[in-house]
């Protein structure tokens, strides 16, 4: 494969930051499947967890746009502030959903005792990311981002 045409493009970016979430939500199960001994790969597909692929994904592009743009670029700063804005709601907004969800099951289960299909079905839980869910994504897609595209420019001599 011709490695000239994505290195140094936004090819390179889209490629980092999309893989970036995939290898992050494999590790989310492979923890899981560490700390708790059972494989569950409906992690793989859902929001909230260990590491954090949104953290892990926005920190991958923005890194990515930081090596190939320069770090004091305006595209750097515009992705830099768009993964701020994606971990403050992962951590903030979402995970305060996820915790007003697990309030409204308790008092649907009390109210229809234990039939929540009568209700709808439960709600999602697990929608944000603690702190250090998030710090710990940011970090992973960051190193990611610096691994991936110095291979890059192995690839294509460099």
């Amino acid at each position: 494969m011709d490695f000239s045409k994505i290195y140094g493009t936004g090819y390179e970016v889209i490629f980092i930051a999309f893989s970036g979430i995939i290898l992050a939500q494999f590790v989310k199960c492979v923890l899981h499947l560490i700390v708790k001994r059972n494989l569950d790969l409906r992690l793989f597909t859902t929001t909230g967890g260990m590491p954090s692929s949104h953290s892990a994904g926005v920190m991958g592009l923005s890194t990515t746009v930081g090596l190939i743009r320069g770090f004091d670029s305006i595209e750097f700063a515009i992705a830099l502030g768009y993964a701020f804005i994606v971990m403050y709601d992962a951590a903030g907004v979402r995970r305060a959903a996820g915790k007003q969800a697990a309030c409204l099951n308790k008092i649907i289960m009390d109210l229809y005792k234990q039939d929540l299909a009568e209700a709808g079905g439960k709600l999602k839980e697990l929608l944000g990311h603690t702190p250090m869910q998030v710090l710990i994504g940011a970090i992973f897609g960051v190193g990611y981002a610096y691994y991936m595209h110095y291979l890059f420019s192995k690839l294509v001599g460099g």
